[in-house]
């Protein structure tokens, strides 16, 4: 699947939300720019996040108050994507993600705070692929000057724009985040091949950010859970069909949280993203959640 290697997930008594896990500027709220007038280069009065999105943000107390995680914090959720891994029981995965994020988070509230790098690297990739001064990686002898990129090929910029967004850190999360983005803007040239990521079209840019978030949060529930899917399947192919109807299922619901959010008036700039994301990301987890027992 191009995913990150899982992992065993975090230990009982550790924090829910990792201390490392950036925060939300207080700024950037969740409705900004419900009406769709928030024009790119209108002034953006929130606290820049870091480019790798590693570094918590000032302005919130945030994962100072994040809840512990109890005994066995994924274990139902194990047991439930055990049995679809053997059986291709939807139901099975679907009440897996259910516990995942009730008991393995306390809530979507909770996982939505744990996914708080996806927004802040949305937000990141969105500046990346934008033009003029709305990207910060654009100025005279930066990652994405023009005069640089002059001659490169689509994938070439690709790449820059990787490592831009999401330098190597050494943490499963940006590891992940660089895979989320590949994998979005390779899905982006597909559906467009004749996209000019240097300057792409709303509707392009949009397209890129619903893959990223949705590629991230599928990667964050294979560290968790997927190990147990691999170990219970039948055999590698197998393991992988599961892992791939997971990732579009996760697609799938993201993707009409954006609609629903699209539907009301929200429109993806660089002032908005971060609260669209967190949005969608919010709505995705209360979905899962609904399906625990």
């Amino acid at each position: 699947m191009g995913t990150s290697q899982s992992s065993n997930g975090s230990p009982s008594g550790s924090p829910m939300v990792p201390p490392w896990t950036p925060d939300i500027p207080s700024s950037q709220q969740p409705d900004a720019g419900v009406d769709g007038d928030t024009p790119d280069n209108a002034p953006d009065t929130s606290t820049t996040p870091p480019a790798d999105g590693n570094e918590s943000s000032s302005g919130q107390e945030g994962n100072k108050d994040s809840p512990i995680a109890p005994p066995s914090r994924f274990g139902g959720a194990r047991r439930s994507m055990g049995d679809y891994a053997r059986t291709g029981d939807s139901s099975s995965m679907k009440k897996g993600l259910g516990q995942y994020v009730r008991k393995g988070y306390g809530g979507s509230a909770t996982a939505t705070r744990r996914l708080a790098g996806t927004a802040i690297t949305a937000q990141s990739l969105f500046s990346a692929l934008s033009t003029g001064d709305n990207n910060r990686y654009s100025g005279e002898g930066s990652a994405l000057d023009p005069a640089a990129l002059s001659g490169k090929t689509a994938y070439e910029v690709m790449d820059i724009i990787v490592e831009a967004v999401a330098p190597v850190d050494g943490t499963q999360d940006t590891e992940a985040s660089r895979e989320s983005i590949k994998d979005a803007l390779a899905d982006l040239l597909n559906a467009y091949p004749n996209a000019n990521l240097n300057d792409l079209s709303a509707e392009q840019k949009e397209l890129a950010i619903e893959r990223f978030v949705s590629g991230d949060v599928f990667r964050r529930i294979d560290l968790d859970l997927g190990k147990c899917i691999r170990e219970k399947a039948r055999n590698t192919s197998s393991a992988l069909g599961r892992l791939k109807e997971i990732k579009d299922y996760v697609r799938e619901t993201v993707y009409s949280a954006f609609r629903s959010l699209k539907e009301i008036g929200h429109v993806i700039t660089n002032n908005t993203v971060v609260g669209i994301v967190q949005n969608s990301i919010r709505e995705t987890c209360e979905v899962f959640e609904g399906y625990a027992e």
